[in-house]
């Protein structure tokens, strides 16, 4: 479903907004050992056979389960629910993923099962994500291509194209094996997604966790699942959504890998940037020298230190992500052990002066010359290089003691 369907204004809410029912006929067991857990709005077509559906799912996986819907219809989708001895949580229109989120106090099984109250997936194969957790995988992902595609079900722009151009670069930047990352279908440990600390509110938590379970090491497998079309009389949320809909989800994807990979967009061109432009760099000021048909001069030392400015700033924006995202454990570690406020102070100090030694000839002339460039040498242009790391270096110094504060007081 469409993000703009399920979110409302964005508000403080009230815990009274959010209230589970138990039916009557209550269906679940006392000590559930799966949940059933899935979002609904406006489904009063579907509902009813999608729960018939489940409870025949976990009867088939012979395990004691419970099944709630997180709801937020205008219908009589909630009702219908209840009827069918299935909890019903109660929530404001929020996003999908704050559907998930709001569940996890009322959650009491140990392995969740997630998906559509549509019907497009058959919650009566339960068993396979069950199985699998029972061999030990933490996240279940479902795979539509491995399973089977109705005729009809997924439009052939999302099938030949948008998943599996999506999948092909999460696998890429996460060093992931999934087939289909956009499968509504889906299973993990209540401990795995505690583990990935949900925070998307709208339906880009799908990516979210699927990546998250990557980052933090959770044993992953996949199973087949069946996909059929929307039934007769119910118009799909993506097509109620418009045209732009499916452009929109990929953009938000793509947003939500690079937000959670520092180390493939930040921190690795980051030190490839900035290694090979202290090396140019250098090469330049012992010059003049040549390698090959390139030749190290004082242009070869500008585009240098553009090198080394971009790298060095791309490595820092790398390891505060790393702090903030804390999915990943590695350099950031170490550099805010090694370097402390003091040591970046000092290391700071002794980039900056250097680079003005070396800079006071060039200013010294630019001044007698009223402040026109007569010859601009690579000493020059190495000294102003050191000047602006040192100032760089300066401010991520702070930042790390701010950094470090905030983990003491965490």
């Amino acid at each position: 479903m469409t993000e703009a369907e399920y979110k409302s204004e964005t508000k403080p809410i009230a815990l009274i907004d959010i209230q589970l029912s138990i039916p009557e006929n209550d269906r679940s067991s006392d000590c559930p050992e799966i949940s059933i857990v899935v979002p609904s709005l406006n489904e009063e077509i579907t509902i009813g056979e999608f729960v018939a559906w489940c409870w025949l799912g976990l009867e088939k996986a012979g395990v004691k389960g419970e099944l709630i819907i997180v709801d937020s219809s205008t219908d009589e989708t909630p009702n219908i629910a209840l009827q069918n001895g299935a909890r019903v949580l109660r929530t404001p229109r929020r996003g999908l993923g704050q559907a998930y989120i709001d569940a996890i106090p009322h959650i009491r099984g140990k392995f969740i099962v997630m998906g559509d109250c549509d019907l497009t997936y058959d919650f009566r194969d339960v068993k396979v994500f069950v199985d699998s957790y029972h061999s030990g995988n933490e996240f279940v992902m479902g795979s539509r291509f491995l399973g089977s595609i109705e005729d009809g079900a997924m439009p052939k722009l999302h099938r030949y194209f948008g998943t599996p151009l999506t999948t092909w670069l999460l696998n890429k930047i996460y060093r992931t094996k999934y087939s289909d990352i956009h499968c509504g279908m889906r299973g993990i440990t209540k401990l795995g997604l505690q583990k990935i600390q949900l925070t998307s509110s709208g339906w880009e938590y799908a990516s979210e966790m699927v990546l998250k379970a990557a980052r933090v090491r959770l044993n992953i497998s996949e199973v087949p699942v069946k996909f059929y079309k929307d039934r007769d009389g119910r118009e799909s949320h993506l097509k109620r959504g418009g045209f732009m809909t499916p452009w929109i989800a990929g953009w938000i994807n793509l947003k939500v890998m690079l937000v959670y990979s520092p180390d493939s967009f930040l921190l690795k061109p980051g030190g490839v940037f900035f290694l090979l432009g202290i090396v140019i760099s250098i090469m330049s000021l012992i010059g003049p020298a040549s390698v090959g048909p390139v030749g190290f001069g004082i242009y070869t030392a500008m585009v240098a230190s553009t090198l080394s400015v971009l790298g060095y700033a791309l490595i820092q924006a790398g390891i505060l992500a790393r702090f903030r995202h804390k999915l990943r454990s590695g350099v950031e570690g170490l550099v805010i052990n090694m370097l402390t406020y003091n040591r970046g102070m000092f290391v700071s100090f002794l980039l900056f002066m250097t680079g003005f030694l070396l800079d006071l000839f060039f200013m010294n002339n630019y001044l007698e010359n009223s402040f026109h460039v007569v010859s601009l040498s690579k000493s020059a242009i190495f000294g102003l290089l050191l000047i602006i790391l040192g100032i760089q270096t300066f401010s991520f110094t702070l930042l790390l003691d701010l950094e470090r504060r905030m983990l003491k007081i965490a």
